[in-house]
């Protein structure tokens, strides 16, 4: 009687532990690593959160029109050993953003740089490891890059 009651307690401890990992989504799920951007806007808000960081860039589109784009980093841990901080990206900073783009064609981007507006390049930590870096290098401005 005492195993029972115990296992029903413990069960939904355990399921409620294990949200945040559901939760969390691998890299190629929602990302295309072949599909790369660069993006050149405004920050309009930052989100320094787990288990990622997300900043909000207002990018103007061919015609001219601001369209914001949702822009994930890597976790604050990660780029806290980077040398970032919370003032390191604020809300009207100008930036440029180079990363892959979400596989559903939406704004949505996973940082891999990001250039701030007196040219220093931080690294974002992609959780797209070095293959989005890869595509980035390899494609730069080319075909089959976005550039916003």
């Amino acid at each position: 009687m005492r195993g029972t009651s115990q296992l029903a307690w413990v069960a939904p401890l355990a399921l409620l532990c294990a949200l945040p990992v559901l939760a969390h989504h691998s890299f190629s799920a929602e990302f295309d690593a072949a599909k790369t951007v660069t993006l050149r806007g405004v920050v309009s808000k930052v989100d320094w959160i787990n288990p990622h960081i997300f900043i909000y860039v207002d990018v103007k589109d061919d015609a001219g029109n601001v369209v914001n784009w949702n822009v994930e980093l890597a976790s604050p841990n990660v780029l806290l050993r980077q040398g970032w901080t919370r003032d390191s990206l604020k809300t009207g900073d100008l930036v440029t953003v180079e990363g892959a783009h979400a596989k559903d064609g939406s704004n949505m981007a996973n940082a891999q740089r990001v250039t701030l507006a007196d040219g220093r390049r931080v690294f974002a930590g992609s959780s797209g490891g070095d293959a989005v870096g890869s595509a980035i290098r390899k494609e730069g401005a080319q075909e089959g890059t976005k550039e916003k």
